[in-house]
């Protein structure tokens, strides 16, 4: 069976995926993955700028950059530092003058993607 699209996915179904992706990547890593991915991992941590900025600009590059997979990650990550929509738009924004129309795709699944890690937010908070 052929693997399914980023958007044919649940946020759910791909953090799944992707979790068990990075598993396969790192059993084969040699000492420079291991060291980039550890890279990647402490660059979004608080410092100067907040983990929360840092998590908009990684949004902004990922939609300059035309990378689905990343704007995912990074609209995910945008939830759990507690990204208000006023600023996710605010970036998309950003975004879409930097990169230009072309980003508009791109554009169109990060809202919808973003509108599902709000509902599914809301869903978590009405089951507790």
């Amino acid at each position: 069976m052929p693997e399914k699209g980023i958007f044919d996915q649940s946020v759910g179904e791909w953090r799944e995926q992707r979790e068990a992706l990075n598993e396969k990547v790192l059993a084969i890593a040699g000492l420079e993955i291991k060291r980039f991915f550890s890279l990647d991992g402490q660059t979004y941590r608080d410092g100067a700028l907040s983990a929360k900025t840092k998590e908009l600009l990684g949004l902004v590059a990922s939609m300059v950059l035309r990378c689905d997979d990343c704007i995912l990650y990074h609209t995910i990550r945008c939830k759990e530092e507690k990204v208000s929509t006023e600023e996710f738009q605010e970036a998309c924004a950003v975004g879409l003058v930097v990169g230009g129309s072309i980003v508009i795709p791109h554009l169109r699944r990060a809202a919808a993607r973003w509108e599902e890690v709000q509902d599914t937010e809301k869903e978590q908070k009405s089951e507790k």
